[in-house]
């Protein structure tokens, strides 16, 4: 990494007070703090963050604290109360916070104001980009800054972007009912990598991509605006070796012997979370009794240590889920409570890091229990501290960090009952089995740690490339040499180069930007159209201009103001059986559709969730092939659509047959997909042939997208402005 790094999260990690009359900057603890800590304090970057609220100090104070982050290299983003409330509370962890985690019945029925979370993403981007120097990489963190990356990617094109999400992606079936969905997507899409801690996460992104904007992902990238953007799964760690230290200080080890001693000579159970409903606490509890009701008399007694810091302390719904959590408490021990016993020993407060190792080494299990949740960096905190190399982890299914951990014992918290069980099974498991289990998760633990984590992320992003690059470099210097010899002859295709692909074909319409191009374009070149489109499509959005249009990839033409002519006469034989095929297949997969022609029958697959749709379309080619063994048709691949046609019928018959006519013609082509490989194939190697996006091609240039090809139907049409006349 040759230039800076800039971290770009939430809060700065750190504390702003006073102490003695003296101000006072004091790093705060966590998984995100500790991985990143040394990167930041080894280079020269910066960190940017809420500092807290800083305007609460008076004026002296409050400088000298700003001096004193900006020695530190931190740059503070002051939020006022009401950016704090509505961004903040009402928006991220209101709205956001509750989806992401599939508690919907938590969403308030009357949805805060959005301005305010833009208006915060934008502060931040705004910042970064003022101290942004060439070759510095940008680090964005989390669900509260979703837009950023767009925001800075407006600013800042040439910039290596980095986005990692630490709290789960949900479902596309989930993430839907966000009003701001695409927003939030594009605000993604404008990073470079985007990381997740499962890849789970990262097929629940890529299916929204595909479901909400129309995109679709290629295993683990995508082409968008002339930039790849990679997909990982990168489960994040912790400092595995300053935990095992704590697990083998004496100290701590003394500390463990007294939390055993109080209780009383009871097994130990411990649970360590933040008070949030996300946590699963009541579910937890609920089980511990349903345990406590069947707990052999003659058996050791079994104590839940709860340690519960208090989360969000301000927000209503929180105060609420407190006193749940307090009353089940207290129900508990008036059940089973006695004077010598106390069942659940409930600590509501926060704990040093000493403390918490050593209620890690007295705990007999280890219960993580969380609804949803996205990594959970507990559990690996426990098995981490426990250097005695015994103890038993008991883990949500619906935790991250589940599919990290496949020794530990797995369970479905929404199953009391089952929990219970569970529970029983882990505090009777034999010491052999216990060590059995747990060595291989510590081994995975001191491996893959918080530094592994941010070192991978960080090759990754500097292994990406801020722009696609071409076959042979840009094709605008070819074009100009080619316009200087006269007037062009283009084809170009329509679907994924004249205009973006929308869910369904008939969204994707030329705006009256592009009409206004091809009609300069036109003015001086001999412009082809040349595309799957029916007829009808092209006749109603692209008549009206100087141009020759061919439908259904060559079956029927047209000059400018000519009537159109069809290559074969007749329907073909096979269509109706081809069309029944299709309409039977459309009908039991969700999101595909027929588009029937005069004389093709196309199947669009562009809305099937991808991981089904590689799979189905295989199959449905499968069938197409076999049903038309015997028939003069082809089956043609396009951009998530098969296509059936008349055999020998291919768009490069209509690039053969008009340079048939003009051999000398300088001849540019630009198309997407495979069905314009035929035209790249058609013309001379000296031809100016041009791919958008990805994927293997025979042409000899690449641009990135359909707005790259704007820009060059504007260097053809002499600069005409995007406001030309349409």
């Amino acid at each position: 990494m040759t230039g800076r790094l800039l971290i770009v999260a939430n809060r700065l990690p750190l504390a702003v007070g006073m102490e003695g009359g003296e101000v006072r900057v004091e790093t705060t603890a966590g998984g995100l703090a500790t991985g990143l800590r040394g990167p930041h304090e080894a280079g020269s970057g910066l960190w940017f963050g809420w500092p807290g609220a800083l305007k609460g100090l008076r004026k002296a104070p409050r400088q000298r604290a700003l001096e004193l982050l900006r020695e530190r290299r931190f740059v503070p983003i002051e939020l006022s109360r009401e950016e704090v409330a509505h961004y903040y509370n009402e928006f991220s962890n209101g709205v956001l916070w509750p989806v992401c985690h599939y508690l919907l019945d938590r969403m308030p029925l009357q949805t805060p104001d959005w301005q305010f979370y833009r208006r915060v993403n934008e502060r931040f981007a705004e910042a970064v980009a003022e101290q942004y120097q060439p070759g510095d990489m940008v680090w964005v963190h989390d669900f509260h800054l979703m837009l950023v990356p767009a925001l800075l990617r407006a600013r800042l094109p040439e910039a290596r972007i980095g986005f990692f999400l630490h709290i789960p992606f949900p479902s596309s079936e989930v993430f839907r009912v966000l009003p701001w969905r695409a927003e939030l997507l594009r605000g993604l899409l404008g990073a470079d990598l985007i990381g997740f801690h499962t890849l789970s996460y990262q097929r629940h992104f890529a299916a929204s991509l595909l479901r909400v904007l129309g995109l679709e992902v290629e295993v683990d990238r995508l082409l968008v605006d002339g930039r790849e953007v990679r997909l990982a799964a990168l489960p994040m760690g912790i400092d595995s070796k300053h935990f095992a230290e704590l697990g083998d200080d004496p100290g701590v080890i003394a500390e463990a012997a007294t939390v055993r001693q109080q209780a009383g000579g009871a097994r130990i159970v411990l649970s360590i979370d933040r008070l949030d409903y996300t946590k699963g606490i009541p579910r937890r509890l609920l089980a511990f009794e349903r345990l406590l009701e069947t707990w052999p008399a003659a058996s050791r007694p079994v104590q839940l240590v709860q340690v519960a810091v208090t989360s969000r302390g301000e927000v209503a719904e929180y105060q609420a889920y407190k006193r749940h959590v307090d009353e089940l408490v207290g129900r508990i021990h008036g059940r089973f409570g006695r004077p010598d016993y106390t069942p659940i020993r409930y600590m509501n407060r926060n704990f040093g890091a000493r403390a918490v190792a050593a209620f890690y080494r007295a705990a007999d299990v280890m219960l993580v229990t969380p609804l949803r949740d996205g990594l959970n960096l507990v559990a690996k905190e426990f098995l981490a501290a426990r250097t005695d190399g015994d103890g038993v982890l008991m883990l949500s299914e619906f935790a991250g960090v589940a599919a990290e951990l496949p020794e530990a014992l797995h369970y479905n918290p929404y199953d009391v009952d089952g929990a219970a069980q569970t529970l029983a099974a882990a505090l009777a498991m034999p010491e052999t089995e216990r060590r059995r289990r747990i060595a291989p998760m510590r081994e995975h633990l001191l491996r893959a740690d918080v530094h592994s984590w941010v070192r991978t992320f960080l090759g990754e992003l500097a292994a990406t490339e801020p722009a696609l690059r071409a076959a042979e470099g840009e094709p605008a210097p070819a074009l100009a040499a080619a316009l200087a010899r006269g007037p062009l002859l283009l084809f170009l295709d329509y679907d994924g180069t004249l205009v973006e692909f929308a869910p369904r074909p008939e969204r994707a319409v030329p705006d009256a930007a592009l009409l206004g191009l091809l009609r300069a374009v036109a003015a001086g070149h001999e412009v082809h159209v040349v595309s799957g489109r029916s007829a009808e499509f092209l006749d109603q959005w692209l008549g009206g201009l100087p141009l020759w249009l061919h439908a259904e990839h060559g079956l029927r033409s047209r000059g400018p103001g000519s009537p159109w002519s069809e290559l074969p006469s007749g329907e073909p034989v096979w269509r109706s059986r081809a069309l029944a095929l299709l309409e039977r297949i459309a009908a039991h997969i969700p999101g595909s559709f027929v588009e029937s022609k005069a004389q093709s029958v196309a199947w669009h697959y562009r809305a099937v969730e991808p991981a089904f749709a590689a799979t189905v379309a295989k199959e449905v080619r499968l069938h197409l092939l076999e049903l038309l063994s015997n028939q003069s048709a082809a089956v043609v691949e396009g951009n998530r659509v098969l296509e059936i046609r008349p055999l020998g019928v291919h768009k490069g018959q209509i690039v053969q047959r008009v340079l048939a006519d003009r051999p000398q013609a300088a001849a540019v082509v630009v198309g997407d997909d495979r069905t314009d490989e035929d035209m790249f194939t058609a013309v001379s190697p000296e031809a100016v042939t041009i791919k958008v996006g990805t994927g293997p091609t025979a042409a000899r240039f690449r641009v990135a997208g359909p707005g790259a090809v704007r820009d060059l139907l504007r260097q053809l049409g002499g600069g005409t402005s995007a406001s030309a006349e349409s």
